[in-house]
């Protein structure tokens, strides 16, 4: 099958990523992804397990601040580290079907997205939403779970609620979360803070509306308690969404970012809309200051790397169709052969046998 191959990656390989791109206060991607390890499994992870492990983060690709936070909270980093991995997999999930597809590098000591993030686009604002996102998702998940010893449930949700059932359970720590990853996600768009340039207002505009999405997502979940579940007391717990609907909420915000501009009102300068006819963004939207390239073709100076080989779908009217995919170049046919799993059965006890049943298919991609 033609798959799309650049965003394919060695395994057991530590990514200098965003950090690494620069020594300037405004850094064009989310600089705590300066250790994503290539690879899915949890055994491809970089691992911090003492505070002297901090002292091996790479410099300058760390400021001072976060070493410190990484000594003083070693036992969050691992959390963050997954978080990390865990947004690139969602991002690339969730832009699977459109021209930019979050591919990422496999050069050793590059920017993790290359230069697509260098300009405040759409994309970059997804991908530092995403990635803030998901270091207060993990971290979060890692108190609940009992990981962690500075923090556990949140334990401010208890009681009866006005809707009668108890609160009771496990409830996922959300503001200790947000707040212990905001000091270590954020540290470098913070620097030369009374002087902000407009790249580090959007960047940490849109790291919050990430973690206030996974915030303002939060759904309550119960348990009836009584005879043959009869329900005669209901106790219940505030969760968290899973990353998935954090992803896909997320997607929704940037097909609706708001593209800003920046202006001093009262001595201080702040993010309104280019267009003063479109109603104001909230802390929780997404923001942009650069349009998009196209992504039709490879270019080195954007980072683009094109559409050509990319899989598309003839019927599909939307981006993901042989039409918008491939940018009016046209397409390649081909027929393969596939073989699948097909008329499984569960036997006592306890497998499933399943047959194997050959099919074909028409598979289409950019010229």
């Amino acid at each position: 099958m033609a798959m799309y191959r650049h965003q394919l990656v060695r395994k057991n390989t530590l990514l200098l990523a965003v950090f690494a791109a620069c020594l300037c206060v405004s850094s064009p991607s989310p600089a705590w992804l300066a250790i994503v390890s290539v690879g899915t499994s949890s055994s491809d992870i970089a691992t911090i397990d003492n505070a002297e492990s901090c002292d091996h983060l790479p410099r300058p690709d760390f400021i001072p601040k976060q070493i410190n936070l990484c000594k003083k909270n070693v036992e969050i980093m691992n959390g963050v580290i997954t978080g990390a991995n865990m947004a690139v997999d969602e991002c690339q999930f969730q832009f699977r079907n459109r021209r930019w597809n979050c591919s990422i590098r496999n050069v050793d000591n590059s920017p993790i997205f290359g230069k697509v993030l260098e300009e405040g686009t759409r994309e970059a604002a997804f991908v530092h939403a995403i990635s803030a996102a998901g270091a207060a998702h993990m971290v979060t998940t890692s108190c609940s779970s009992g990981d962690l010893q500075r923090c556990g449930c949140d334990r401010s949700v208890t009681g009866v609620s006005s809707e009668g059932f108890q609160w009771s359970g496990c409830s996922d720590n959300i503001d200790y979360g947000n707040m212990i990853t905001k000091n270590f996600v954020d540290a470098r768009e913070r620097r030369g803070k009374k002087d902000p340039s407009d790249r580090q207002l959007m960047n940490l505009h849109n790291n919050e509306a990430g973690r206030r999405t996974v915030e303002a997502n939060m759904k309550v979940e119960c348990k009836c308690h009584g005879v043959s579940g009869s329900c005669e007391m209901k106790t219940c717990w505030r969760a968290m969404p899973t990353f998935r609907e954090v992803g896909e909420k997320l997607k929704e915000k940037f097909d609706g970012a708001t593209e800003v501009v920046a202006v001093v009102v009262d001595n201080r300068k702040k993010l309104v809309p280019v267009d003063p006819q479109f109603k104001p963004h909230t802390d929780a939207d997404l923001v942009y200051l650069d349009g998009s390239p196209d992504f039709c073709e490879y270019d080195p100076k954007t980072g683009s790397l094109g559409t050509i080989g990319r899989e598309c779908n003839k019927t599909s009217k939307a981006i993901d169709g042989c039409d918008l995919m491939c940018c009016g170049r046209g397409f390649d046919t081909r027929t393969v052969e596939i073989v699948e799993r097909c008329s499984c059965k569960f036997h006592w006890c306890c497998y499933v046998r399943c047959k194997k049943c050959k099919r074909t298919v028409e598979l289409h991609t950019c010229k």
